[in-house]
């Protein structure tokens, strides 16, 4: 669980286990996950943004806008990201308010261990790309890399 104390304007965790902490999102180092060759196995990545501050979803309603994008490394383990519902943000620029996402929020990834993996541990590299914005201003756009250990048994 996530504990956030807000301060001075700026934000501080407490976890030791923070992974990617910048000055709008906080991103919790994936926990290793144990998951049975031949099965599927859902994951959840936990994000915080600080308030004040949205992203774009994964599905921009204009080609300018930066989505979010969660992406595993291709390998023995298949990935497919489920992104959460979004939440419409009114904004100066837009005629009509945008879908986004603000606050606390996971990304569910379904990993799909094929049968054939052999037993042991698989880390599976990652990336979250993401551009957080404000009512004023967007920051410019991030990549945090990440890696999921997964131990694979028969």
């Amino acid at each position: 669980m996530l504990f956030a104390i807000l301060a001075a304007s700026s934000l501080c965790f407490a976890p030791t286990n923070v992974f990617a902490q910048t000055s709008v999102l906080l991103m919790p180092k994936p926990e290793p996950v144990a998951a049975k060759a031949g099965t599927t196995v859902e994951v959840k990545l936990p994000l915080q943004l600080r308030e004040g501050y949205h992203m774009n979803t994964n599905m921009p309603p204009d080609p300018y806008l930066i989505p979010l994008r969660l992406t595993w490394d291709s390998g023995p383990i298949s990935a497919e990201v489920v992104y959460p519902k979004p939440e419409l943000h009114k904004v100066e620029f837009s005629a009509a308010p945008l879908p986004v996402f603000s606050g606390r929020f996971e990304l569910l990834t379904r990993f799909k261990v094929p049968a054939s993996v052999q037993p042991g541990l698989v880390n599976i590299p990652g990336k979250l790309r993401y551009q957080a914005c404000n009512d004023r201003m967007c920051l410019p756009p991030k990549t945090v890399e990440l890696t999921l250990p997964v131990s694979v048994s028969r």
